[in-house]
This record gives structure tokens, sequence and C-alpha cells, in this order.
């Protein structure tokens, strides 16, 4: 695979581009007759309502694609519990896209505590159950059912977190790929433009899609072993070998002054993986074979090693490509697609959006949309490395950049056709809200580091942490006629922040809306470490300088702090400082967040495994501990929300037990009073001694009155 990419603006267009542009892609047969169209070339099957807006994934792809003449049609949200809807279109001459929508569908479904949520932000009306769990894959085998000979390419942020054996909270158990759950010919990872501007036009052109295994940013099935590649076996730990450094996984891949070499584990038999003679002769040709889905399935230590080489393998410049056994068959991982250029982002981000849901949707309220109208998207990708986040699995940790002038344009779109505009841009961000423009100062250096994170534990000294480019941006957004006010939304990294107080003073002066959200997600040296993120220290720096901006320009504006329950690594006594550190700083949280163990990310492979794939694992590495019950759950939310009286009897149960008694009572420096307020009752635990059991017995019992009666299934 090489280490270049054709560009997206450089392919030759496929014949249909004499049909034009859609005004929207078609969700109907009727739409398909009035643009001419006898048959859709691609259609896309979505579980979010489709809204024509670079925000949405079915947007941009499908846009992408009729930009290289390609005639694509929409399926969203269809009724998944036959194959009528899924033929509405007709037979699709290339290939059926699959994609759950902006969300896994299992998160958009279910809350942390594994309740049904009784509403969807991605559909009309905001109405739930319009998806069925596990989306992509239901949609794939219904595709499948329509039309046995069409190809089914899945994608989007479910199968992309999904693409390799991983652990499922809510089954409790390690699952295979997706791509073999859902019977899809191919599986596209990331935000896959490349990927999938490339297999179009090779199958357009007549390749079989079982014989393209050579597109970046892909994983497949395949029941041969290539020639011509080197094989490094990873399925094991704690297995003397050869000491070569090439070779393993946990340490650096070429012999550079990559940053990455702070962090390179000491070379010694117990943790160099099996060597392959000469296979550092060529990378590109080299593959890390993972221990298979029957090991993890059933060893988490073992799960842990592979989630931690996969994380190692996430670079475009030097990842290698991964495989790793389902029964008899293979599954292989192309190393991830190359990044976009700034030429390339502005491309796909100057398709002809008409930035507004599906006419057929009418007047309908679509939740999601109404939050993101008018807000603009400036860049993609996150080198945070949260362990309980997957941005970084999904978009990449390379920053990808639109132009100034691009984003500009688009601003000026949005004043001049998108209805409802009052003035106010609600939002220039992204994964990260002032990540734009930052990277390593060396080429060579990123194109070979391997660390998860470039500012943990703390920024490294070849990051570039010169925000002058965002202030330039925002000064320049903010100046343009008919622009009345420009508020940053997404989320800020502040440790990033106040390497550039000149940033800091332009964001609190003209960009704060009043409440500015962060996230130092917790106060303790211990869960802080498994999360990957900075200490307090770096937030008190911060809201110093936020606070000192805001006074000077004369206003009133306050930081609204998230933390995160239950996250691996979390103690009990962590929880207390932390709402001891909440109380002292009167910090009241309406809501509060328990950590949920999505798939593939690091920390739930903590919370699954008991161990820290930041570190090399072992059978005897430290372990990790983690929140599983759902008492102790209860006990870290309540911690969270200390002021809340329902909470007082949990709390001061918990603090005795601790014998942290003298944190009850009367005064400042205790956490809650001794007594409870007189007509104020406790939350009250279930009854049930197998709470979480009966519950989901009571969710499958819905669905199956759901599928009886055609209705979604009542929440709870």
């Amino acid at each position: 695979m090489p280490a270049t990419a054709t560009p997206l603006y450089d392919y030759n267009k496929y014949w249909a581009e004499c049909f034009g542009t859609a005004p929207q892609l078609p969700m109907s047969r009727a739409e398909m007759d009035a643009l001419g169209w006898d048959s859709c070339d691609i259609v896309i099957v979505t579980g979010d309502a489709y809204v024509d807006h670079p925000s949405f994934g079915m947007a941009i792809i499908g846009r992408l694609l009729e930009a290289h003449g390609f005639r694509v049609g929409i399926i969203a949200q269809p009724d998944w519990k036959s194959k009528d809807a899924f033929m509405q279109l007709g037979k699709p001459n290339l290939y059926f896209g699959v994609a759950a929508g902006n969300m896994d569908s299992m998160i958009n479904r279910y809350t942390a505590d594994k309740k049904v949520r009784n509403d969807d932000a991605y559909t009309p009306h905001g109405v739930g159950g319009m998806r069925p769990d596990r989306c992509s894959l239901v949609y794939s085998q219904r595709c499948k059912e329509a039309y046995t000979d069409v190809p089914v390419v899945l994608g989007g942020i479910e199968a992309s977190l999904r693409r390799i054996a991983h652990y499922d909270y809510w089954q409790g158990s390690v699952r295979r790929s997706i791509l073999l759950d859902a019977s899809a010919d191919i599986l596209v990872y990331g935000n896959a433009e490349r990927a999938i501007v490339e297999l179009s036009h090779r199958i357009a052109r007549g390749d079989a899609i079982r014989d393209i295994t050579d597109v970046r940013g892909t994983a497949f099935i395949r029941h041969d072993k290539p020639d011509g590649w080197w094989e490094i076996d990873s399925t094991r730990i704690d297995r003397p070998g050869r000491i070569d450094a090439i070779v393993s996984p946990y340490v650096n891949t070429q012999d550079t002054e990559a940053c990455a070499t702070k962090q390179a584990e000491p070379q010694t038999a117990d943790n160099v993986l099996r060597f392959v003679p000469d296979a550092r002769r060529n990378r590109e040709r080299t593959v890390i074979r993972l221990p298979s889905f029957e090991k993890v399935r059933n060893d988490a230590v073992l799960y842990a090693h592979a989630n931690r080489v996969l994380h190692l393998e996430t670079n475009p410049g030097n990842a290698r490509a991964l495989v790793q056994a389902h029964e008899h068959r293979d599954l292989w991982l192309n190393p991830p697609a190359l990044p976009l250029t700034t030429e390339e982002m502005d491309y796909v981000f100057g398709m002809p959006f008409t930035r507004t849901p599906h006419k057929a949707y009418g007047d309908a309220k679509i939740p999601a949309y109404e939050m993101i109208r008018f807000s603009v998207n400036i860049m993609r990708g996150c080198f945070g490395g949260c362990t309980f986040c997957s941005i970084t699995e999904h978009e990449g940790r390379i920053i990808q950049n639109r132009s100034e002038e691009s984003i500009l344009e688009e601003i000026e779109k949005i004043r001049d056709t998108v209805p409802g505009f009052t003035g106010v841009i609600s939002d220039l961000g992204g994964p990260t809200a002032n990540m734009y423009r930052l990277a390593c100062k060396s080429r060579k250096i990123e194109a070979a580091c391997r660390l998860p994170s470039c500012v943990f534990p703390d920024v490294c000294s070849n990051l570039n942490t010169d925000h002058s480019s965002l202030t330039k941006l925002y000064r320049r957004a903010r100046a343009l006629p008919g622009v009345k006010k420009v508020l940053i939304a997404s989320g800020l990294r502040y440790d990033l922040a106040i390497k550039d107080p000149e940033y800091v003073k332009e964001l609190v002066t003209h960009h704060v809306g009043g409440y500015l959200k962060i996230a130092p997600e917790h106060t303790e040296k211990g869960p802080l470490d498994k999360m990957m993120k900075p200490g307090i220290g770096a937030y008190d720096k911060f809201k110093e300088l936020f606070e000192k901006f805001s006074a000077e320009a004369g206003k009133e504006q306050y930081l609204i702090p998230y933390f995160i329950a239950a996250h691996p690594g979390t103690s009990d006594e962590d929880m207390v400082n932390l709402a001891l550190w909440l109380k002292a700083n009167g910090f009241r949280a309406d809501q509060v967040q328990a950590f949920y163990p999505s798939p593939m990310a690091t920390a739930t492979a903590m919370f699954h495994s008991g161990k820290n794939p930041l570190r090399k694992v072992t059978y005897k590495s430290d372990g990790v501990e983690s929140i599983k019950s759902p008492e102790k759950r209860r006990l870290h939310k309540a911690l969270l929300r200390y002021h809340d009286p329902k909470n007082w009897p949990l709390i001061r149960k918990a603090l005795f037990d601790m014998k942290l008694g003298h944190l009850v009572g009367a005064g400042k420096d205790k956490l809650v009073p001794l007594h409870q307020p007189r007509g104020v009752a406790a939350h009250r635990s279930p009854r049930r001694k197998n709470s979480d059991a009966a519950h989901e017995k009571r969710i499958r019992k819905g669905k199956a009155l759901s599928q009886h009666t055609g209705l979604p299934p009542r929440a709870e």
C-alpha cells in the first residue's frame, strides 16, 4: 500500500455525472423519476434522518460520491422488520452503503445504566425506537435479503468502532467483528472519504469486491495467506524471544528521533514478541497477528493486549496491517487512510449541501439538526487520546484543517440561505475547538511517533501550540457583514489554551455566551492517569486566565466543568475528594455522566480486563479497579451530586463505612449533613436482587411486543 494517495478531486468521473446535481439526494422513486434516473448506482442506508448538512455522515459521503458522477439514493431509518423498505429505490447498480448514523446505535438507544432512552435526537420529533439495536448489522442483513448479489459496504462510527473483536457493554462479553455478524462484503472505517471513493471507482470499473484488498482504511475477510507478507506473531504475551526493537508492536517502528522513544519500554525477553526474520525490510508489507477472537473472548488479559497493539497501530505514517482469526477465517485490517489535505477538506465541505433536512420531513423538528444548523466544522481529528473517547480510533490523531476561505464561505452561505439565521454562528469547532492547525513541528517525527497522546502526561515539546491561526479566523469570522456573534461550543482543550494566553483573551472577550463548558473530568491523579487527562492544576491556570480576561472585558461569565463518575481506576476516596473539591468551589451539577464503556476504547479494555493497556500488558501487571456494580456506580454518581438531599443517605452511609465520618455534619468542611431534611426521601434502590437482569428482561419483552405490533418499545 503506497504512502501517497490520489487526491479526492483527481479521479475521472463516472459516466452518470451527466445527470448533474440533485437538489437533495432522492429518498423515493418519484424523486428519481424527476431527476431522470432509471436506477441508483449506490444506495446509502442510514439510521439517522437524512439531513443534507456536512455534520451528517450520509450527506458528506452521498454528496462526495455524487461529485464523482455516481447516482446516490438515501434510505433513511427504514422499517427493518422486512426487506421491503430496502427495495424502495430499486436494485443499486454498484452496492449498498450501510451505516448506523452519527452514533453507535446501542449508545444512542441506552443510557450508561442500560436503561432505554425515550428519545432520539437524530429522528424527526425526537421519537425513540426508530432504528434497531446493532443497527448496521440488521440493515446489512436486510440488504442481503433484498438483493443477494449486491455488495454491502459497511461504514460509519458503529462499524468503525466494532471493526475488530470488541467488548460489548450491553451483552457483557466480547463480540466478534461486526463485519462477520453483518454478512457485509467489506468495511470502511474512519471518516472514509478516501476509501469509499477508491472503492466505488474500482467496483464501477468491474473489480470484484472480494479482490479489493489493498485499500487503506478498510477491513475484510480472507481465507488465504497472501504471498510476500511478513507476519509478526503477537498472539501471546510473556513469551521469550530474540530481542529486536523493530518488530515489537510496543516500540517505535523507525530509527528516528521520534518522540515516541521517550516512552519506549526496555527490551527484555518478556516483552519482545516472536521474531520474524527481516520483517523490517518492508513495513508496508508487514502484518501483525493479534490473538484470535476465540482467545480474546475467553481471556480478558489477551483482550487488553490486543487493544494495546491496535492503538499503537493508528498513526497512518507508521501503522502496519493487523490480522485476527475468527474461527477458520482471518479478519484483515489495512492501515488507516492518509489524512485529508486542506485542499481536500475544502473540496469535501464545498459540496452543494442545502444544510436542511430532506423535504419529506416537512416541518418536523430534528433535534440534532436544530443544535448544529448554524455551526461550522473547521477541522477533524484529535491528538488528545483520552482513553474513554473514540475520536482517535475513528477520525485519527492528526488534525485535518479547512482553509480560512472555505470556512468563511460557509458562514456566508449560512447567513444567506439557512432559514431562521439571526446573525449568531453557534460554533466554530470540531472534536476539539482549539486544535485548528496545531501539529507536530516535524513531519518526520509525526510520521514515526507511536505515542497515544501529544498532550499527556505533558504537552509534547515537539507540538506546535501557537493558536494564532485560530485567533485570526475568529476575528475574520465575526467581522463578516451580517454576523453579530460567533460562539464556541465545541469542547476546549484548556491545557493547550493556557500555552497561548492571547487566544484565551480572544475567546473570553468575544466568543463566550455567558458560560463555557470544559471537561477536567476529575481532580485526582489515579483516574486522571487512566483517562490520560491533565492534572487539575491546568484547569486552575485556565480558570485564572478566564476570570482575568472576563473582568477586563467587563463581562460576567462562568466556567461549567464536566466530570465523569465510575471511570476505571477511580476509588471511592477519589470520588469523595472530587465531591469536596466541587463543594469548595461552589459547583452544583444538575446532570452527571457515568463512564460509558464504548466499543474499542482503551478505558473499555480497562473496564473489561482490569488491566491497563497504556503500559505493557502481562498477567502479572498491575490491575485497574473497575466500577461495575450498580451500587458502586450509584454512589459515584451521587457524590457528583453531593448537594442533592436525596443522595445524602447513600453518601452518609458510605462515608461512615470508609471511616470518614468527620465529613458528616454541619459546616463548610463537611460534605453532607448528619440528618435528613423532613419530607425529603432518599433515592430508592431497585427492589429486585438481580435488578439489571430484570430490567434487560423487560427490555426484551418490550422489543418482542414491538415486533408484533410494529410500535417502538416503551421507554422505561
